[in-house]
């Protein structure tokens, strides 16, 4: 008479499944972690090469912006370093809002120990100064 299989998963196939592990695991955890750690190194290095390019920055320099206010700290910084183009025609402009910039700096690395509503809103007041310099930047350039 031909025997039925018992389907599903039961004690004693359970018990089964833990003695086989017990035998196996320690054969392949030495060749299975490089493997693993290997793969993480790439994850983790992809996910670096992607929020550098979301901030539009190098990906060497990630480690310099962190936090809720990273985007805003890197447009700050990258505003700024474009400055030196208008530096020899307006360099009185230049020291001004360079000095915003500062304050702008500053108030985006106080809010990231704010409650979520009141950075949120520094944020947004914060970008929006930005905007306005930047489009007189623009204006000073004859971008428009």
């Amino acid at each position: 008479m031909a025997r039925k299989a018992k389907a599903g998963f039961t004690p004693g196939r359970a018990k089964n499944l833990v003695g086989v592990a017990k035998v196996v695991a320690p054969a392949l955890i030495p060749v299975l972690a490089p493997v693993i750690a290997r793969g993480a190194g790439v994850l983790s290095e992809q996910y670096d090469r992607y929020r550098a390019r979301r901030l539009g920055i190098d990906v060497a320099d990630i480690g310099r912006y962190s936090g809720y206010g990273a985007r805003l700290h890197a447009r700050i910084v990258g505003f700024s370093d474009s400055l030196e183009t208008v530096r020899a025609t307006d360099s009185d402009w230049v020291s001004k809002t360079e000095a915003r910039l500062a304050q702008l700096l500053a108030a985006v690395r106080a809010s990231e120990r704010m409650p979520t509503a009141r950075r949120k809103a520094a944020h947004r007041a914060v970008g929006t100064d930005l905007e306005v310099l930047e489009q007189e930047l623009l204006r000073r350039l004859n971008v428009r």
